[in-house]
């Protein structure tokens, strides 16, 4: 317990419970799949920029979609690799806990609001790069405000977080001060954000399923129905976690819940998006296959 008169400067990270061996395991799997993660999105985005049979506007947001998620990967797991490789003595500052949030929640915006796979428009490049743009600077500017607000409160309670990284509902419950009006305007923000998106994602998805039942072949129908569930299978992981970890009255919810919802966010998603995006796409797989075959000619040579 600090001093009902002062604020933590300096947060010290709970991280994960467990044994030494548990955290060593923990440890091999996160740090696997990081990277993973960060080659399967980092081909992704050569291949998008050098093939030209991927000139188009699905794979012009599929690049930036993996670029997110090497974004918001490398803002959360390290941190949470150090943790696990060093318990007890991970602290953070408070200001690189603001930049850390501000990062990895507007980052998270953004996939709330462009989507790459959820627009079924043909649109030139122009209307791309502006679709681009505007999501990007939404996605930061949305967080600027609750960052600040979050941050102009004192943290007197304690200076231990329980959780991997800074996670802002376990930053409110830190803090002496009445946080029910900002935790209102944070709901009622991730309400218009979450729900503005999701509604369009649910009549683009009605209107596929439609259009997919008017395919004649029975084999025709079912390819269809199988690409479509892999993409709807990441629409569901992605919103659900967004859904439970920011739209709730109440942020200060419990350590264990908002990790594991965290988790889902912050690596299971960015794992699985290169999997579901690209293997299961004969164009990607195409491109890929070309890439590998110059590169080892390249080696031949």
């Amino acid at each position: 317990m600090m001093d009902n008169h002062s604020s933590a400067t300096e947060f010290h990270l709970l991280g994960f419970p467990g044994s030494q061996e548990l955290h060593q395991i923990l440890f091999a799997v996160f740090f696997f799949f990081y990277l993973v993660t960060l080659m399967g999105n980092t081909v992704i985005i050569v291949i998008v920029c050098v093939d030209k049979r991927l000139q188009s506007p699905m794979y012009f947001f599929l690049g930036h979609l993996s670029a997110l998620e090497i974004l918001i990967t490398t803002i959360i797991v390290p941190m949470m690799l150090w943790g696990l490789l060093l318990p007890g003595m991970q602290t953070v500052s408070l200001s690189a806990c603001i930049f850390a949030l501000l990062g990895a929640m507007a980052v998270d915006r953004y996939v709330a609001v462009c989507n790459p796979l959820r627009y079924n428009i043909i649109m030139n490049s122009s209307t791309c790069i502006w679709v681009v743009v505007v999501s990007w600077v939404f996605g930061f500017l949305s967080e600027i405000w609750p960052v600040y607000a979050t941050f102009q409160f004192t943290f007197c309670k304690s200076n231990s977080l329980d959780h991997f990284y800074c996670d802002r509902g376990q930053l409110l419950k830190l803090s002496c001060d009445n946080t029910l009006f900002t935790e209102f305007i944070i709901f009622l923000m991730a309400v218009v954000i979450l729900f503005g998106s999701l509604i369009p994602t649910i009549v683009s998805y009605t209107y596929i399923i439609s259009t997919i039942l008017k395919i004649p072949s029975a084999s025709g129908r079912r390819k269809a129905f199988s690409t479509c569930a892999s993409h709807f299978t990441c629409v569901v992981i992605g919103y659900g976690s967004c859904l439970f970890l920011y739209v709730k009255p109440k942020q200060t919810q419990g350590a264990e819940y908002n990790k594991i919802v965290s988790l889902l966010v912050s690596v299971l998603t960015p794992f699985l998006n290169p999997f579901i995006f690209t293997l299961r796409n004969d164009k990607v797989k195409e491109a890929l296959q070309d890439g590998a075959k110059r590169c080892c000619q390249l080696l031949k040579d």
